[in-house]
C-alpha cells in the first residue's frame, strides 16, 4: 500500500515523479481526504502538498500515521503548523532554489512599473507610435532610494540586485542584519516607508504579517512611492491600498500576489497605476523542476527515516 498523498495541482513532470518515487495517491485539495476509505487514510504516512487551500489539524487528524507534510513552496502559510507540530508531524518546505527567480521578478516589475512597460506595449500595438501620437514619459528606476521590507534569503537577493541599479538600499526586519556598508536598518515598517522612495515587500506570509503593510504605512511612502509585493497577498492592508491607489497617495504597484488568489479584488483591474502578475514569481521550467525534486527529497528523507532536508518545524 502507497504511503504517499499528493494534494494540489503537479506538473506532469512532478505528477509523473510522485508516481514514479512513491506511487502518490493523487487528490485535488485537502477537503477530498475526508472520501478516503478510513483504512486507505490510516496507511498515509507522508503527503506531499502544493496550493493555497488551508491545510488544518484536522485534515491532519484524517491522516493518523501521518509523519511529514512536504510543501512546494518557500511559503508554508496554508499550512496549519502548530497543529503539525503538536501532532510530531515534520513539515518541510523548498527554499532557496527559487530566490533568484522571484529577486528577478521583483526587481523587473519595479523596472517596468517605473518605465510604465505594459503602457508602451500597448500603446504600440494599438498603432499609436506609427500615427505619431506621443508617449506619456516614464519615471527613472535606478538610483531611487528603495527599501527591502524582510532581509531573508529573497529579500537579501532583490536588496544586491538593486544595489547594482545604484539604489540606496534601507530595510526593515526583524533583527539588524550584516550587511554592505551604507545600507540602513529601520526598527518598524512605518520608519522604513519614510525613509525610502520605493517599497519592495519580501516578508513571510501568515497570522503574525497580517496586514503588516498598514494605511499608515502606505501612506508614509508618500505620492512619488512604489510598493512590490512578491510575497503574500496577506501582508498589506488591500482596502488600504486600493484606496491609496485611487486617490494618488502613492504613485503605484506592482504585485505579484493577492489576499484572494485566483479571485483578486476586482477594483484593482480598474487601476491603470497597478501592474498585476499572477502569482508567477517562481514560475520557470527550472526553478519548478528543482522545487519538484527538493520537495520528493524531503519526503524521501523522512521516509527512510532521516532527518527532513528543509525543515520549517521542530518535533
Amino acid at each position: 500500500m502507497t504511503k504517499v498523498l499528493a494534494i494540489g495541482q503537479y506538473t506532469d513532470n512532478d505528477s509523473a515523479a510522485l508516481t514514479a518515487e512513491f506511487d502518490a495517491v493523487a487528490l485535488a485539495g485537502p477537503d477530498a481526504i475526508a472520501a478516503l476509505p478510513e483504512e486507505q487514510r490510516a496507511g498515509f504516512t507522508a503527503l506531499a502538498y502544493k496550493g493555497h487551500p488551508p491545510l488544518t489539524g484536522a485534515h491532519m487528524d484524517l491522516l493518523p500515521a501521518l509523519r511529514v507534510i512536504a510543501n512546494f513552496g518557500v511559503g508554508y502559510d496554508a499550512i496549519e503548523v502548530p497543529a503539525a507540530t503538536a501532532r510530531g508531524i515534520v513539515v518541510t518546505n523548498t527554499p532557496d532554489v527559487l530566490n533568484d527567480d522571484v529577486a528577478d521578478l521583483a526587481v523587473a516589475m519595479l523596472i517596468a512599473q517605473a518605465r510604465q512597460m505594459p503602457r508602451a506595449e500597448n500603446w504600440l500595438r494599438e498603432g499609436n507610435w506609427l500615427h505619431g501620437k506621443d508617449l506619456p514619459l516614464a519615471r527613472k528606476m535606478s538610483g531611487r532610494r528603495v527599501g527591502i521590507l524582510g532581509m531573508g534569503r529573497i529579500g537579501r537577493e532583490i536588496a544586491d540586485r538593486l544595489a547594482a541599479f545604484k539604489c540606496e538600499i534601507h530595510y526593515q526586519s526583524r533583527s539588524e542584519k550584516q550587511t554592505p556598508a551604507g545600507w540602513t536598518y529601520h526598527a518598524d515598517p512605518v520608519s522604513l516607508a519614510q525613509a525610502v522612495d520605493d517599497i519592495v515587500i519580501a516578508i513571510v506570509g501568515g497570522p503574525e504579517t497580517e496586514g503588516f503593510v498598514s494605511a499608515e504605512v502606505i501612506a508614509a511612502l508618500g505620492a512619488d512611492g512604489v510598493i512590490v509585493n512578491i510575497s503574500r497577498g496577506s501582508v498589506i492592508d488591500e482596502d488600504a491600498l486600493i484606496q491609496a491607489l485611487e486617490k494618488g497617495v502613492i504613485r503605484g504597484a506592482a504585485l505579484d500576489v493577492f489576499r484572494k488568489e485566483p479571485d483578486l479584488d476586482r477594483r484593482f483591474l480598474a487601476l491603470e497605476n497597478a501592474l498585476l502578475l499572477p502569482h508567477v514569481g517562481s514560475a520557470t521550467v527550472e526553478t519548478r523542476a528543482e522545487m519538484g525534486a527538493l520537495q520528493r527529497r524531503n519526503l524521501a528523507a523522512v521516509l527512510s527515516g532521516a532527518a527532513a532536508v528543509t525543515p520549517v518545524n521542530k518535533v
